[in-house]
């Protein structure tokens, strides 16, 4: 099943280290459905903010795992996580928060 553009990317992450990363590198940090690949991502970053895409990364972060006594609970699901470099020039608003 193909997915649509509006479905491949799911949130912007915004984190300390993403901040620093789109103000020094021109990256942008985004969870993204687990089933898109780079092509896609990219696609979807192109058409949605009419930016040019340089690069895409992708990560599957893993589930966080917690402890009680024994016994063991998931504290966060896994999600995949793309970064994304845009061109030099180019940069995305949504981050200046």
């Amino acid at each position: 099943m193909a997915l649509h553009l509006y479905d491949v990317i799911r949130r912007p992450l915004i984190t300390e280290k993403s901040n620093i990363l789109a103000d020094e590198l021109n990256q942008y940090v985004f969870e993204v459905a687990p089933e898109a690949n780079k092509a896609q991502i990219k696609e979807a970053i192109e058409v949605i903010f009419d930016k040019k895409v340089k690069k895409v990364n992708t990560v599957i972060m893993p589930a966080k795992r917690g402890r009680r006594g024994r016994k063991t609970y998931v504290r966060s699901k896994q999600y995949k996580k793309a970064i994304v470099t845009l061109v030099e020039g180019d940069k995305i608003e949504l981050f200046n928060v």
